[in-house]
């Protein structure tokens, strides 16, 4: 197990340093970004649900109560809670709550729907939830936003709320291995903690994929020495996302297989129970981009901007968005926007 989850995090190191050093790292990164007071509201929780009669070991429960906000909840997946499920399903953009040890799931919404609906073959589940709001170090103006055109994937176009402003920004030019050539532009968040950066095709005709598909590690890296500060008019869709994902075939393709493998599986230091496995895994996000960083305001006003000799970076077609952690490099949340007017839940 520890051998699976070395290999696809890429430390090859001793493994007791990794143990350490690898759960100290996102310790300290977690409360860094918890403790942040200026404007940014990050929430990472980790539940961890068992069904009821498997004996875990206290060491573990302990360790687990107080390392970066993951919880170990006991529930029976064959008799859900009514009143979570209907709780679940209206609980959309109420703040994430973290898990406790009570017989009734806890955590997100929608996470909960989701362990509820795979009750039925359910052992040991882990569920992943990630919300994210931030306040721009420079806010857009809600005066400034447009509805303007934003091409789709199939060339149509739609109108969707454009938020504008002309700032300093850190932006560069690259290409791709096969010579597909994309922008980038970065905006720091208040305190200059976090960052969203935004990866946009040079090339109108140029599909999304062609870059998405190409980006290495490398070319994430390139970004950092690659980016270079400019005055810019800046043209940028509101959006926002919620999704939720099954990790179970996601997981195996990074090399950790064995355990969701009841024969392969050891669990030792969390049970006694030699059959103990990961039954599913499964991820939540929520993030949304506007012009303060909170929810958007429901109407938007019609201005004419003036024109500017500053160059002009709009992400008027699918973009790809990453927001970092500034010190550490390390990706918080990476997504594609086809479509910024499509915000279901």
């Amino acid at each position: 197990m520890k051998v699976e989850l070395v290999g696809a995090v890429r430390l090859l190191v001793d493994l007791s340093a990794v143990d350490a050093s690898v759960q100290n790292f996102l310790l300290h990164s977690h409360s860094d970004m918890r403790n942040n007071s200026q404007g940014i509201w990050l929430q990472q929780t980790c539940t961890l649900f068992v069904q009821s009669g498997v004996q875990l070991l206290s060491e573990f429960t302990k360790h687990a109560a107080v390392w970066a906000n993951t919880s170990v909840v006991r529930a029976n997946f064959s008799q859900p809670n009514p009143r979570q499920q209907e709780r679940a399903g209206n609980n959309h953009d109420e703040p994430l709550q973290s898990g406790s040890s009570s017989g009734e799931l806890s955590g997100s919404g929608e996470a909960q729907a989701e362990a509820l609906w795979w009750g039925h073959r359910l052992q040991m589940a882990l569920v992943n939830t990630v919300a994210f709001r931030g306040v721009w170090q420079k806010q857009f103006l809600f005066t400034n936003t447009q509805n303007l055109p934003f091409t789709l994937p199939d060339g149509s176009a739609i109108k969707v709320p454009m938020m504008y402003q002309a700032t300093e920004v850190s932006f560069g030019q690259f290409r791709t291995a096969s010579d597909h050539r994309y922008t980038v532009l970065e905006l720091p968040y208040l305190g200059r903690s976090l960052s969203l950066q935004v990866a946009l095709p040079s090339e109108r005709k140029t599909p999304l994929s062609c870059i998405e598909s190409q980006l290495t590690a490398r070319q994430l890296a390139s970004w950092e020495t690659g980016l270079r500060r400019t005055k810019m008019d800046v043209f940028l869709p509101r959006f926002r996302m919620q999704n939720k994902f099954n990790l179970r075939s996601v997981l195996p393709a990074m090399g950790i297989s064995d355990a969701f493998n009841p024969t392969a599986a050891d669990f030792s230091e969390i049970s006694a129970e030699e059959s103990l496995y990961v039954s599913d895994a499964f991820h939540e996000v929520r993030i949304e981009v506007t012009e303060d960083g909170t929810k958007a305001a429901a109407a938007t006003a019609m201005v004419l901007l003036k024109r500017s000799r500053a160059p002009v970076f709009k992400a008027d077609r699918p973009f790809l968005f990453l927001i970092r952690q500034v010190n550490t490099g390390s990706i918080l949340f990476m997504g594609r926007v086809m479509n910024p007017a499509d915000q279901t839940p």
